[in-house]
């Protein structure tokens, strides 16, 4: 630390008014902030690997002169175990993201827009960070290569394959992974590979443009590694429309810096580098999960084979054996989906199903997605109304949702002790349940409803109206309104505005998480 301070008044003139020792990341390196008193400040970096250090500052310095997004070098420690750079803020992607990543992967358009916008830098990375770029800096490899590619399967093998119990043919298991190295690496589609691409390594500024760390792993090597990396990262609960989507976004970026295959062609190599992807994940989580009895890494175990299972379902691979074995492995008591929750939104009511929910018969090709699926969260909103004053306007440009009738029911309003209070007093609530008649009503009402809203948020829908209507928007309307918003609010945890249009009335019941 005193050399990080030393270095720190050589650079500046002067000590820090003020130090920050910042989380430790999953690195050896050690991260200060550094605050004058002014309040200007940096980040101190001390680490213990000279090469790794020595791979970030050639990096950085390299991609500061190719012009991207990555933090300022400010000095370097004659030692090469100390240096400076420039603070980037306290708020990484990945922060940006938590209450997405919380709800189990319903992302609001604001956080859908900072994926995007990341995704649309990474190839810039990737194709301008390579030019000129002397790959013999980088460390602990400078190429992407068999070799690593097959000790990662071998990873999966003995850390997690193994430890599942499976028989299996280790000969012909590993020749299904000579295979698969070999079609990895005749990827011609080469450039930088961040080998860490991850929310956690990118930062945002004040304006919401993504600025890159750690990249000090990187190497040459087939871009599709990136994308598979951050796109199909177990805990971000992305769900497939999003992953298309951000698909989409990179692909049309990459066009920018370099000729590309079909998009078809292009997405046949990515799902490849997918499926190397997880076994390399699940080979981590197996290690530090089973063998270190690390519980984080355990838990995120059913979100990779979750990714695993919709990725075989949906391609063929050309490694029988491995895909034999995949599939024995995930038909496991322990893989087993919860078909309960892969058929419904959860409970809390943010979170999507991971499975397709549009179910179609093969002749019908894949299900097409409409432009309001999965933005989310869901919003209700309830009117009660008078019909002589017409049915509520829809505001959301939706052109509108439910509506009911309730003057089939019995009317308070036809009696005088009533006529002055609504269907919020308790008297008239009093009057209609012991008549009945509107308990009856409600009761099929919710059943469509809840229906109604399970599908909704399953496909991260922001909006759904529902209207009462009765003589004078008075007495019926209020309380069948009231008691609905109430009921899909305490069901599901969604927010629902309740408007009695007629009293001039309006409440909201806010969102919140349902108590298993």
């Amino acid at each position: 630390m005193d050399n990080l301070l030393a270095l720190y008044n050589s650079w500046c003139g002067k000590k820090p008014a003020k130090i920050e020792k910042l989380p430790q990341s999953g690195s050896n390196r050690v991260y200060y902030r550094l605050i004058d008193e002014t309040g200007k400040s940096v980040i101190g970096v001390i680490g213990e690997s000279k090469e790794e250090n020595q791979a970030f500052i050639y990096l950085c310095r390299h991609f500061t002169h190719q012009k991207l997004a990555v933090p300022e070098l400010l000095a370097v420690g004659d030692d090469g175990l100390r240096y400076l750079q420039s603070d980037l803020g306290c708020r990484s992607l990945y922060d940006a993201l938590a209450e997405g990543r919380s709800a189990g992967g319903r992302y609001t358009r604001e956080e859908r827009q900072l994926l995007k916008r990341t995704i649309s830098e990474l190839p810039r990375i990737q194709i301008w960070g390579a030019v000129a770029l002397d790959y013999n800096q980088c460390y602990p490899q400078p190429e992407f290569d068999k070799k690593g590619v097959l000790f990662d399967l071998n990873y999966f093998k003995y850390c997690f394959l193994k430890a599942t119990g499976i028989d299996f043919n280790e000969l012909k298991l590993e020749a299904n992974f000579e295979l698969i190295a070999t079609d990895l690496l005749s990827v011609d589609s080469l450039g930088f590979l961040y080998r860490d691409f991850q929310a956690r390594n990118v930062m945002l500024n004040a304006q919401g443009n993504p600025y890159f760390i750690d990249f000090q792993g990187g190497r040459k090597g087939p871009i599709y590694y990136d994308l598979a990396s951050f796109l199909w990262q177990a805990s971000a609960h992305y769900s497939t429309e999003l992953r298309e989507e951000l698909i989409k976004v990179y692909f049309d970026s990459l066009k920018h810096y370099k000729e590309v295959p079909d998009f078809r062609v292009f997405n046949d190599t990515l799902q490849l580098f997918v499926l190397f992807r997880i076994l390399q994940v699940l080979g981590a989580y197996g290690f530090r999960g089973y063998f270190e009895h690390k519980s984080h890494f355990i838990e995120s175990i059913p979100g990779a084979m979750d990714n695993l299972r919709e990725l075989l379902s949906k391609n063929k691979f050309p490694y029988p054996y491995l895909v034999s074995i995949l599939k024995r492995m995930l038909a496991l008591p322990q893989f087993a989906p919860k078909e309960e929750e892969e058929a419904a939104a959860r409970k809390d009511g943010y979170r999507i199903s991971a499975s397709n929910i549009y179910k179609a018969y093969p002749q019908d090709g894949p299900a097409t997605y409409s432009k309001y699926d999965g933005r989310g969260p869901l919003i209700v909103k309830v009117y009660s109304f008078a019909y002589s004053k017409g049915i509520p306007e829809d505001d959301s440009g939706n052109g509108g949702g439910y509506v009911f009738d309730c003057r089939s029911t019995h009317n308070p309003g036809r009696y005088e002790p009533y006529k002055d209070i609504t269907g919020l007093d308790e008297p008239v609530i009093r009057f209609l349940e012991d008549d009945g008649e509107i308990l009856t009503f409600l009761d099929s009402i919710y059943r469509l409803a809840d229906m109604h809203v399970a599908r909704y948020l399953q496909r991260g829908f922001t909006s759904l109206m529902f209207a009462f209507g009765c003589t004078g928007g008075q007495h019926r309307s209020v309380y069948s309104a009231q008691h609905l918003a109430e009921h899909l609010n305490k069901k599901f945890g969604v927010e629902v505005r309740v408007c009695h249009r007629e009293q001039q009335i309006n409440r909201i019941l806010p969102a919140h998480t349902i108590k298993e």
